[in-house]
């Protein structure tokens, strides 16, 4: 066992290990947004079910000898391609949205090799068994999400702290020919096997039943919803916090993890304990998602993975249940990679077409309460009806303090507290009840025999579940949405409040779940620099005390164009922006660029690539100021804060120029990496940070100013503004694009 076990964990470790270093390759082309790994995920996902059924087809097709030389002939034509080229060659931007653009260059940067090495798995696996007659191997199939694993967690970890990426790219290169060489043992094996007498299927294998059809179906659906879990989760963490590996990684490892622990052996997962969990994970997504981003970073994070493990586990621990002969192993594999194939591309693809809004993670736990139920008539289960039972008296006993932890206050979980004392043999009695019954099992004694209403009942549950799925649906409430939409990049929404009142009448732009500015309609306070653009802000001082004459000024996120109040005629404002639906509303649903006074000229497409190309083709802007103001809803382009865009921007500024950075944000504390690139860069810095206002229409913001003009940051309304220095002695990160670090400025 021993060399297939090698090859199978090698190659799941390079075929997990090249996901985020190509997404880290290809991110800032693309934006930086959750959408350019949700597409690199659909890609992955695609390719592994064609490396799964190019498995499947040549064992079955080709007879052993012919199927080695084959693989092989694939491997050293991948190592080749490899070696010979780079994913920088394959740079490149594209306006709009760029999906299409992504999966192609995915293609044709690491297609074949990835292709070759997704079919390992079920390719080692079926080999092992030609020459291991009568072996289970299914264990080989837990060695390979191991590899996996250990991949993903060395990556964020080890790899990318460790190694510029071009090093990573290179070791990689090397570990895919240690695998050419384990490959090419066990296809030495199979050739000399496949010519001893040996070579028949085993007696187990001619009498194993094929599967039913509603199996095959349940092959497909549990991976699916799995996998829409797992992309919607990671979509939710990355727009509200940042699109690092981290925030990729963590969900798939819990992915992978269950994977692991439900195909080492049975014993591992227990139908009763994990449904009922189920039932009080639900209720926690349920909990958090109406909350949004005032929950706190850590309770979201905690929250929607500990869901995640949980649901995953109950997908592929029945998966694990239904698992085939060894006879029908390579079809069981394709099944479950085309099942993880569809989650991804009902993310990726069809869900940005047909919501406004994202909706796929309620709709997936929705799901998986009916593919409970389905299971529930499948194996006539007695547990799966009890467990539901079990999960909904544990929820509600444990909802109130729940529901206090994400209020924050103590009321509430003082209330649960007087709760229990009045009731303290309820709430004890149905937690011995339900640890006793689920644990043990022994309360199936109080249903002797299996009954169909018992699925019923769990049918009935998955009915009340679509009702909070539907009322969870984009609250609207009185405030009419005057637009709505949804793509690649995001949601976006416009709302128009007190539309009665002419007086205080305004439009306000929601990313997600984050203002993006808002604008009053009256013609008079139309002009009036709102929410994060105020004139006492960092960004409204810098633009009131540049030079006088005609300035050349910047702007990295367009949003509803607030800044452009500040426009003078005669100045010239160059904005970049990525996402078309942003323009297009900034241009209909707002009248900051109608109005503006300077010549607006808006660039479409990621910031920093098209600086990158003014800079290349010797039009540099040199502008007297730059604002960097690009969130996607509340998360971060980190490619926008590092060493090689710091470089990017003095050369776009004037040698005077001022860099205005925004860092407003709620979880993370981006004064730091700002103060280090400046140190590093040797340039004068301002943080100016605006909280006092009467007026409800400016927000709380900071901004820090960059700048090589030191003589600027002194000027007396920017010194009388500008923030003491932080004396909490927190090392500032240092970031670049081969590594960002965000555990250094969390909140």
């Amino acid at each position: 066992m021993l060399p297939y076990a090698l090859s199978i964990f090698t190659g799941a470790f390079l075929l997990f290990q090249v996901q985020p270093l190509i997404g880290k390759y290809i991110l800032p082309w693309f934006g930086g947004g959750p959408g350019v790994w949700t597409t690199c995920l659909l890609f992955f996902q695609t390719l592994l079910l064609g490396g799964y059924a190019y498995a499947h087809f040549s064992s079955t097709r080709l007879r052993p000898q012919r199927q080695a030389v084959l693989h092989l002939v694939l491997l050293l034509i991948s190592l080749a391609l490899v070696l010979f080229t780079s994913p920088e060659s394959w740079k490149s931007q594209v306006a709009g949205d760029p999906t299409a653009r992504i999966l192609l260059l995915l293609t044709a940067a690491i297609g074949l090799p990835y292709f070759v090495l997704s079919a390992t798995g079920p390719l080692m696996q079926q080999w092992f068994s030609t020459t291991n007659p009568g072996v289970s191997p299914y264990r080989l199939y837990a060695l390979s999400n191991v590899g996996s694993l250990l991949a993903l967690l060395s990556y964020p970890i080890f790899f990318e702290v460790r190694f510029a990426r071009h090093v990573q790219w290179t070791m990689w290169a090397v570990g895919l020919g240690v695998f050419v060489v384990f490959c090419g043992y066990c296809a030495l094996r199979v050739w000399r096997h496949a010519g001893s007498a040996g070579a028949s299927d085993s007696v187990a294998d001619h009498e194993a039943v094929a599967p039913a059809a509603l199996d095959k179906l349940l092959w497909v659906g549990l991976p699916a919803i799995a996998s829409i879990l797992l992309l919607a989760t990671t979509n939710k963490l990355c727009q509200e916090v940042a699109v690092i590996p981290f925030l990729w990684v963590l969900p798939l490892s819990l992915y992978l993890l269950t994977f692991i622990i439900s195909f080492d052996h049975a014993r591992w997962y227990d139908r009763g304990v994990f449904v009922a969990l189920l039932v009080l994970a639900v209720a926690l997504v349920f909990q958090l998602l109406p909350v949004g981003n005032d929950a706190s970073m850590k309770l979201q994070v905690i929250g929607y993975t500990v869901a995640l493990f949980v649901a995953c586990m109950v997908c592929h621990g029945e998966l694990y249940q239904l698992k085939p002969a060894p006879k029908h192993l390579t079809s069981y594999f394709l099944y479950i990679s085309a099942g993880g194939a569809l989650g991804g591309f009902l993310v990726a693809v069809v869900a940005p077409a047909v919501f406004d809004d994202y909706r796929e993670l309620q709709l997936g736990y929705w799901m998986l309460t009916y593919a409970i139920g389905v299971l529930c008539f499948r194996h006539r289960s007695r547990t799966l009806a009890l467990a539901v039972a079990a999960g909904v008296v544990m929820t509600a006993s444990l909802l109130p303090l729940l529901r206090a932890q994400l209020e924050g206050s103590g009321g509430l979980r003082d209330e649960y507290v007087d709760l229990f004392k009045s009731h303290p043999f309820w709430l004890l009695g149905a937690a011995i009840v339900t640890i006793w019954g689920v644990v043990d099992g022994s309360f199936r004694r109080f249903l002797p025999e299996w009954r169909p209403r018992m699925a019923g009942f769990v049918m009935a549950g998955c009915v009340a579940v679509g009702v909070i799925v539907v009322m969870q649906w984009p609250y609207k409430g009185t405030t009419p949405i005057l637009v709505s939409s949804r793509n690649f990049y995001g949601t976006l929404k416009v709302f128009d409040y007190n539309a009665n009142d002419p007086e205080e009448n305004y439009r306000l732009l929601l990313h997600g779940a984050t203002t993006h500015g808002f604008q009053f309609q009256k013609p008079e306070k139309s002009i009036i620099p709102t929410s994060y653009y105020g004139e006492t802000s960092g960004i409204g001082l810098a633009m009131d005390h540049l030079k006088p004459g005609p300035h050349s000024l910047g702007l990295v996120g367009l949003g509803t164009g607030s800044l452009a109040v500040y426009g003078k005629k005669g100045d010239t404002l160059r904005i970049y922006e990525i996402n078309p639906a942003v323009e297009e509303l900034a241009r209909t649903e707002f009248t900051y660029l109608e109005n503006c006074r300077a010549k607006v000229d808006v660039v479409m497409g990621d910031a920093r690539l098209m600086m990158e190309d003014e800079v290349a083709r010797g039009k540099a802007q040199k502008f007297d100021l730059l604002a960097l103001d690009a969130f996607s809803s509340d998360a971060i382009p980190v490619h926008l804060l590092t060493k090689e865009a710091f470089e990017l921007y003095l050369k776009q500024l004037k040698p005077d120029g001022v860099l205005a950075v925004h860092v407003s944000n709620r979880y993370l504390d981006l004064k730091p990496v700002v103060a280090r690139l400046a140190q590093h860069f040797d340039l004068g810095v301002a943080v100016i940070e605006d909280d006092e206002h009467s007026d409800w229409w400016f927000y709380a913001t900071t901004w820090i100013l960059v700048s090589r003009d030191r003589a600027f940051l002194r000027q007396a309304p920017i010194a009388a503004a500008t923030a003491a220095p932080d004396q909490s002695g927190r090392e500032a990160p240092f970031w670049t694009d081969d590594f960002a670090s965000l555990y250094a400025i969390l909140k």
